[in-house]
């Protein structure tokens, strides 16, 4: 597949870019600083200099892609953001132009304390994480109801916490190489098509 990916500087994005290679798909990255990209020699790809923030910069790559996978984010946990959901209005709108249909994005699961969450877990959510990560996560949120909105070919994933362990085995946390891994391996997967996983 030809592949457009966005985030690849970030740990989850860097380890799907690598992934994606491997596994020969043809990837188009979208990084503010390309020298942060490291591709392995003839690797089917290209880099674009460009900020999902000014899609001036990149919306005309978009044409001819099978999917898009976002991982976006920002390390600035102090102020608000809006690289989640500006940034993905500006994904899906190139999108709606160029007749790309396919769409996974990164969102993540302390948005939502499930049903059955035991005490002590919800509570760190609530009053720790939550109120730590507030401005990514209303971001996050507002990011969500655009997508949903929209009529393309979606997922949105909400992974628990991640770490760089190549596997956890738990349910409360996952590598990010099992991340990236399960955004390949569900592309073409249509139950999850318009589903928030």
């Amino acid at each position: 597949m030809k592949l457009l990916v966005f985030g690849a500087t970030g740990g989850t994005g860097a380890r799907l870019l690598t992934q994606a290679l491997d596994a020969g798909h043809a990837v188009t990255v979208v990084a503010r600083d390309p020298g942060a990209i490291v591709l392995p020699d003839r690797a089917r790809s290209d880099v674009i200099q460009g900020d999902v923030l000014e899609p001036h910069t990149w919306s005309g790559a978009m044409s001819g892609h099978d999917a898009v996978l976002s991982c976006l984010g920002t390390r600035d946990r102090k102020h608000p953001t809006t690289v989640y959901s500006q940034g993905t209005a500006n994904i899906i709108d190139a999108m709606n132009l160029a007749g790309v249909r396919r769409l996974v994005c990164l969102s993540s699961a302390g948005l939502e304390i499930p049903p059955g969450t035991p005490l002590g877990q919800r509570l760190v959510t609530r009053y720790v994480i939550q109120r730590l990560y507030r401005y990514g996560y209303a971001d996050m949120a507002v990011m969500e109801r655009i997508v949903r909105a929209s009529d393309l070919d979606w997922t949105i994933i909400r992974p628990p916490m991640l770490t760089d362990s190549p596997s956890t085995g738990k349910t409360t946390s996952i590598s990010r190489a099992e991340l990236a891994r399960h955004m390949l391996e569900h592309l073409e997967d249509r139950k999850t098509w318009q589903q928030i996983v």
